[in-house]
């Protein structure tokens, strides 16, 4: 029993001196990855995420004559969801009317009015004309009257004659004075049915361009295509309850699928990188299989503040080569911009190298020894660093420090 007892406790503990050594043999071997020092051309990149939009789009907009009647806002009720296909002449929206309907029964009203004042003041000068046209007629019968008198005062005596005269230019003076009175009666009749007249043309203009502005308060598709909605000046995209107005009365839009644009934001510090006809790859978050290439077609002179950020990017857009009916407006996209490749250099990843004090080391693997080489570095894009000097194609290097590297001696590069 007590043999048996021995046996089992050593067996115990040669079972926990090999977990022992695993467990560290593991780590060590999980602390000293290797990697080999690549030897080829380097691609110079700066990467941003980005959002994809149509290069060429049509846009569906609200009416049009919403000045013209004094309106300058007006808010959303209804709106198609996103994405919706329509067809050419299909409905997308309906503005409230409750501000033009008011304007449209004002001029109704004043309409209303002016047509009563046009019939008053037709039914008011033909009468007025028609009075002034019979004391014409009777001015001349009373005139020829003082001309037969005077006819028949010529056997009178001279002063009876004289008399007859007198009574006869009277009647023409005052005739004569009638006919240019109702001349200036006519004229004066004819202006104020003109000024009427106009007013009553103008209120109907103002009820037609009402009645045509509010036939557009249904907003349909000015042609077939997916319905993207616009985004107001904070980014923020409409919707129902928005408003538009006579200076930006845009509310989707139906965007072209065929050119697809990727506009992306540069900080300041890569922002001098960029330049137009620059390669890119890009890759689409909702879609991580596919991958699609580009090329940078306008960048911003002007930055501008990044929201909830001190500092300034600029707007880059990038044109993507590949035409795939997977891409719509509003995907989010990485942009890997090459701003540049340089040829035949050595390099690694960033993550092999360290800092010593002021210089720059590697931890090089030579057989079973760790060596903290100095090396002098140059460009690096987001993984990678390139090696100017101290390492050589295919030399091993950790990608993590090892332990007690202030044990270490560093070897210095000839200088």
């Amino acid at each position: 029993m007590k043999k048996r007892n021995k046996i089992i406790i050593i067996s115990a503990s040669i079972l926990c001196v090999f977990i022992t050594i695993w467990i560290f043999s593991g780590k060590e071997k999980k602390n000293n990855i290797k990697i080999k020092v690549a030897k080829g051309d380097f691609k110079i990149e700066v990467v941003t995420s980005g959002e994809l939009e149509a290069k060429n789009s049509k846009d569906i907009l609200g009416p049009m004559g919403l000045r013209t009647v004094g309106i300058w806002n007006v808010q959303i009720s209804d709106l198609v969801p996103e994405g919706t296909i329509v067809d050419s002449g299909a409905y997308v929206a309906t503005l409230d009317r409750t501000e033009i309907s008011n304007k449209l029964k004002d001029v109704q009203s004043e309409l209303e009015k002016l047509e009563s004042q046009y019939i008053k003041m037709r039914l008011d000068t033909t009468l007025e004309l028609r009075n002034a046209r019979d004391e014409l007629i009777n001015m001349k019968f009373f005139m020829e009257e003082k001309q037969i008198i005077l006819e028949q005062s010529k056997y009178e005596p001279p002063a009876t004659i004289r008399q007859a005269e007198l009574d006869l230019e009277k009647a023409e003076r005052t005739y004569n004075q009638a006919v240019i009175n109702y001349g200036l009666k006519h004229e004066q009749a004819v202006a104020k049915m003109q000024e009427v007249t106009a007013s009553l043309d103008q209120q109907k203009r103002r009820l037609e361009d009402i009645l045509s502005v509010l036939n557009d308060f249904t907003v349909l598709a000015p042609q077939s295509g997916m319905v993207i909605y616009r985004r107001d000046w904070d980014g923020k995209k409409i919707g129902v309850g928005s408003q538009i107005s006579t200076w930006s009365n845009t509310i989707a839009t139906l965007p072209d699928f065929s050119i697809m644009i990727s506009k992306t934001y540069v900080n300041e510090i890569d922002i001098s990188k960029i330049q137009l006809d620059q390669p890119v790859l890009i890759g689409i978050d909702a879609f991580p299989e596919k991958l699609f290439t580009g090329i940078v077609v306008e960048v911003a002179n002007v930055g501008e503040q990044q929201p909830g950020s001190d500092s300034k990017v600029f707007e880059v857009k990038v044109k993507v080569n590949e035409f795939d009916s997977i891409l719509r407006p509003a995907m989010t996209t990485k942009n890997t911009i090459i701003t540049s490749i340089i040829e035949d250099v050595l390099y690694i990843p960033i993550e092999a190298v360290f800092k010593h004090d002021s210089l720059t080391v590697v931890y090089k693997s030579e057989g079973n020894n760790i060596i903290k080489q100095e090396i002098i570095t140059g460009p690096r894009n987001e993984n990678d660093i390139i090696i100017e000097k101290g390492l050589e194609e295919g030399d091993d290097v950790l990608l993590n420090a090892p332990e007690n590297t202030e044990n270490l001696r560093v070897n210095l590069l000839n200088r």
